[in-house]
């Protein structure tokens, strides 16, 4: 293969790899939450994900997944019932 060749193969694959989402890598590029619920629905929820804040958003997330739709919902983090969950999400981390 020549070196025009060479060259033509390197910005191919520069191009196609500069327009790939980081979701698919595990890195997610923005904030997960547009929208929160601040209404209490604690004895709907099954499971409760905790996103510290990182370099692609500044925001603490949390992330509810409902018992009978599985629908994920993004609570908000300033409610008074959304802080004592996080609470317990700390606590349980700790050793």
């Amino acid at each position: 293969m020549n070196f025009c060749s060479s060259v033509i193969v390197f910005v191919a694959v520069l191009s196609i790899t500069e327009g790939m989402s980081l979701t698919g890598v595990g890195a997610d590029p923005r904030c997960r939450c547009i929208e929160t619920e601040s209404r209490f629905m604690g004895k709907l929820i099954e499971k409760v994900e905790l996103f510290p804040p990182s370099p692609h958003c500044k925001d603490t997330e949390i992330i509810a997944t409902l018992k009978h739709s599985g629908d994920k919902i993004c609570l908000d983090t300033t409610a008074p019932w959304v802080k004592k969950v996080i609470d317990k999400i700390l606590a349980n981390k700790k050793p």
